[in-house]
């Protein structure tokens, strides 16, 4: 539970500090922020993103006492990348700035990019050591740490020293900060190194991570180049109204999907420690019902308040563009989502993770198309398109790999269809209520849509969450005495 609620408050202060950046910053400054950011995040990912993924698929508190060899090598390979990337950072934007050039000059934005990817990187490994120690209280505190020394030295940046290179530096130094903050309880028993096993570990890391860094990297690319393509053909400001609206929907949408994976995968995991592969992949077919089924209503209803969200949160110099921006890259995040969280750990459980970069190199084909082709018949809203159609191609070649074949994986359809009927309903019912002011918007839609699909889940028991619940529910129950 600890690390629910940890994630929902990353995702909550994230959400914030977005949104007064935008507005202290203005559209152009934002665009190029969005931007150095978007960069920062596919350095992180082409780095540091197969170090988490092999701590979330290799680490436990077992191995941490049994075999420390595989934190060791996960801790020197972050080593390694992280000097070598300080030091070119450094190097290039120290060169640029002793030539006379100001802070916002693309190279400095660059190096300062690099150094946050770093930062992001150092925080991401260590959260998720502690997500794989089943450490929720941990997880917690770091997370609470970097949120608070986020949101302070972002928004005091932005209002005292509003450059975009600045705003992201102090991000990125939060992050690193709030591991050093921890680095006690963070840190594993000292055990001497053994050479051999480090060197196996490596190996294993780079075959099973590989596959799922590029094709990672190659979603995270997507938004990079929508970005620039949208600044190049309209202007930092068009990029700004563009990244705000992907910023706060993919956050908006993102967040549980990977609040449920932070615990839906690591399930799998044990189940397979446990009780070997067969029961994993049983574990893994339960798990995507689970994100279908709670994924499927956010979407709608995020789609639902978007002119609420829009009036009552959004700066007044974005509106407008927000919600066509925002509405057009909903089906997309939601089929990103799907495929992160509901197809990817199919591969992820196997080790056979080669299958994820052909979906990825397919979305990126797509989206390439997109973007020659529909700009120049609805202008910038044909960038948002492009994306959304590119991770709809992704997840369906994906889902046709996992679903078919002789080794396709088994999924709960009834589980699946009832989902998508219960948000569909839920959906007319809403709609209604879409052309109201925005507080009664907000209002009313909230609590009616929780409160008509959580009915629903309830009567159909629609992907056994009403089974979890009353498990969950009876396990806190006292036991009578005597």
């Amino acid at each position: 539970m600890a690390v629910i609620v940890a994630f929902l408050l990353n995702a909550g202060l994230n959400f914030v500090v977005g949104l007064l950046v935008a507005k202290l910053l203005g559209p152009a400054q934002f665009g190029v922020f969005a931007l150095a950011s978007a960069g920062a995040v596919v350095l992180n990912t082409l780095l540091f993103e197969w170090l988490r993924l092999s701590a979330t698929r290799f680490y436990s508190g077992r191995v941490r006492v049994e075999e420390p060899w595989i934190r060791q090598g996960l801790d020197r390979a972050y080593a390694v990348l992280a000097l070598a990337m300080i030091g070119l950072a450094l190097l290039y934007g120290g060169l640029d700035l002793w030539g006379g050039n100001a802070p916002q000059s693309r190279a400095a934005v660059t190096a300062g990019a690099a150094l946050v990817a770093v930062g992001i990187g150092l925080f991401d490994y260590h959260a998720a050591l502690a997500r794989a120690r089943f450490d929720g209280g941990l997880y917690l505190r770091l997370v609470a740490v970097k949120n608070v020394l986020t949101f302070v030295s972002m928004s005091a940046v932005a209002w005292f020293y509003p450059e975009p290179v600045y705003v992201l530096l102090a991000g990125g130094l939060s992050q690193a900060v709030a591991v050093l903050v921890l680095r006690e309880p963070l840190r594993d028993a000292p055990a001497p190194r053994q050479r051999l096993r480090l060197s196996e570990t490596r190996r294993l890391f780079l075959v099973y991570g590989l596959p799922l860094i590029a094709a990672n990297g190659l979603y995270q690319l997507l938004p990079f180049l929508n970005r620039w393509s949208i600044a190049d053909q309209a202007g930092f400001t068009e990029a700004g109204y563009f990244s705000l609206a992907a910023d706060v929907a993919s956050r908006s949408l993102g967040t549980l999907g990977t609040a449920l994976d932070l615990l839906l995968f690591q399930l799998a995991v044990q189940a397979e420690e446990h009780h070997g592969r067969a029961a994993a992949e049983a574990q893994i077919g339960r798990n995507a019902a689970i994100v279908v089924a709670l994924m499927l209503p956010c979407a709608a209803g995020f789609w639902v308040v978007l002119p609420a969200l829009q009036d009552l949160v959004v700066p007044e110099a974005f509106r407008g563009p927000f919600v066509t921006y925002a509405a057009i890259l909903i089906p997309g995040l939601f089929c990103l989502a799907l495929t992160n969280f509901a197809l990817n750990p199919v591969f992820q459980i196997r080790r056979r993770t080669l299958p994820v970069i052909g979906a990825a190199l397919l979305g990126l084909a797509v989206n390439g198309i997109g973007l020659l082709v529909l700009p120049r018949l609805v202008g910038p809203a044909g960038v948002a398109m492009a994306q959304s159609l590119g991770m709809a191609a992704a997840m369906l070649v994906l889902a046709v790999r996992a679903l078919t074949g002789r080794d396709r994986i088994a999924l709960p359809w009834r589980d699946i269809l009832a989902a998508s009927g219960a948000s569909l309903a839920m959906l007319v019912c809403l709609l209604p209520l879409r052309p109201l002011p925005a507080w009664q918007a907000l209002g009313l839609s909230v609590p009616a849509g929780i409160l008509l699909y959580a009915g629903l889940v309830w009567a159909f028991d629609i992907a056994g969450l009403r089974t979890i619940a009353v498990e969950r529910l009876r396990n806190r129950a006292p036991v009578p005495a005597g």
